[in-house]
Formats: C-alpha cells, structure tokens, sequence
C-alpha cells in the first residue's frame, strides 16, 4: 500500500500544504478566521478588540492580505464615521471544517 505524501515537493512551489500554510499561517489569520466565523460579520474595531495582542498594523495588513487571496470580503459603507464590515468568503467557509478537526486534535493531543 501505498502512502501518499503530505508534500511530493517539501516546501517547494507545487506543494498544496505549503500554499495552505502560506495562505492562513502565521500567528493572527486563523484567529481572524476564527472570530469572523463565530459572528458571521465583523467590524474592524471588534476585531481588534477582541483578539489580544493584534496591533492595528499586523490587523490592517492580514486584513489586506486575506482579502487580496479571497478570503475575507470587505464592505465599505459610505457613511460617517465610515463603517466597514468583513465576513468569510465561501472559499474561507470551506476551510473551516479542516480547522475544527486541527482544534479536536490539539485538545486531545496537547
């Protein structure tokens, strides 16, 4: 029996893992991830409220980053103060269940 690699390519362009990890690594996207999922639509003071120790910078750029790769959706409404609101996209809703079962297995493994 064949076992299939996680990476044919470790670390190298074609490997899916690495994109995955690139896409949503890092201390704060998954946290991000986690919080705009648990409300469903977010603005960005609640986001930096509640997930401690964010800084406005490396808020505003995982923000810009997610969005520019098609994960977060972001709305801008014309008002004043402006107010804008972020939610998941369907291809960030369609990792959540991966995240679960990596949440699962950290709680019963560390």
């Amino acid at each position: 029996m064949n076992k299939e690699p996680l990476c044919e390519d470790i670390a190298g362009k074609g490997c899916g893992l690495k994109r995955v990890l690139d896409l949503i690594g890092g201390k704060w996207k998954i946290l991000i991830l986690c919080l705009i999922d648990k409300k469903e639509v977010v603005r960005y003071g609640e986001l930096r409220r509640e997930i401690f120790g964010i800084t406005n910078t490396m808020l505003a750029t995982s923000l810009k980053e997610m969005e520019a790769d098609g994960m977060v959706l972001r709305t801008q409404y014309d008002e004043m103060p402006v107010r804008v609101e972020y939610r998941l996209t369907e291809k960030a809703k369609s990792i959540i269940p991966i995240l679960l079962e990596l949440k699962k297995w950290g709680e019963e493994n560390i």
